[in-house]
């Protein structure tokens, strides 16, 4: 029976496999954004070694100075180096991203198949993440970060919670379509027991769906710790972040445009790029899509 479908009744159609290379080289979008991840990942996780400073030295005499040789983007109201802070700040957004997004699609996937497998389930589960998503994500978030203690792990799991409603429908609707294809019911009726079919028949189905919405909830995760950040409920206001460093030089962006500016570059291109493989790999993993290319 197949088993590898991506949509049903498109068994051979999938296209992410060796002999269809070529569409990633038609799609400039996948590339692109790509291209543009690797860039932004590789400054951040070099940090040590290209930082020119301790993100954390506070020289007053160099404060507020533009670029120069010495601070290639120029210092802050605290004589701090901006590139070291900006290099230093995407690993927070990185962490954040990448953590945000696994743990909401595992939560999403565990209570979407309960949702979608088992009947009784369906109506309580549902009904609570209805609840959830009642509430928009960022007010749920501060929510949860006025009532905790303000650190890294804190951040993560207060943009997990909201993003995981989302992930709990779409695995829920896959369940729902996937449950009723013949090769689940023939596994059904032979005896085969419910985790096997879901880990051998259901879960390989969801894989390009799921990875294609993980991109775009790591996204949203890097902006909300931002906007977390900037209001001042985020990571802690010594720890370097795109958003700190911005919430720290809105004071002075009259006088010092760039303590905001770069950040903000790296922050957009982050989005962008993840953004950007989030449309590549949908193009690519989805078979209507594909064909076009």
């Amino acid at each position: 029976m197949p088993n590898t479908l991506a949509i049903p009744g498109a068994a051979d159609e999938l296209p992410f496999i060796p002999s269809r290379w070529r569409w990633l080289r038609k799609n400039p979008t996948l590339i692109i954004g790509v291209l543009l991840l690797l860039i932004v990942s590789a400054i951040t996780l070099a940090a040590p070694w290209i930082a020119t400073h301790d993100p954390q030295d506070i020289d007053p005499l160099t404060r507020m100075q533009g670029a120069s040789g010495a601070h290639y983007f120029g210092t802050d109201a605290l004589g701090r180096d901006v590139f070291s802070r900006a290099v230093w700040g995407g690993r927070v957004s990185m962490i954040v991203g990448i953590s945000v997004a696994v743990l909401s699609t595992l939560a999403g996937v565990l209570l979407g198949l309960v949702a979608g497998f088992v009947r009784w389930a369906d109506g309580p589960v549902m009904r609570v993440m209805d609840g959830m998503m009642a509430i928009p994500g960022i007010l749920l978030a501060i929510a949860l970060m006025a009532v905790t203690r303000a650190s890294l792990a804190t951040v993560i799991v207060a943009i997990t919670v909201p993003e995981i409603p989302r992930m709990v429908r779409l695995v829920r609707s896959l369940s729902l379509t996937l449950r009723e294809q013949l090769y689940v019911e023939a596994a059904h009726a032979v005896g085969t027991r419910l985790p096997v079919i879901l880990w051998r028949h259901v879960l390989p189905n969801m894989v390009a769906p799921l990875i294609v919405q993980a991109t775009f909830v790591a996204a949203a995760a890097v902006l909300i710790e931002a906007s977390l950040s900037f209001l001042g409920v985020g990571v802690p206001a010594q720890t370097p972040s795109w958003g700190n460093m911005m919430a720290e030089g809105r004071n002075f962006v009259a006088v010092a445009f760039h303590i905001i500016l770069y950040p903000g570059l790296l922050l957009a291109a982050t989005v962008l790029a993840i953004n950007l493989l989030g449309d590549g790999l949908r193009d690519v993993l989805d078979p209507r899509l594909a064909r076009q290319l």
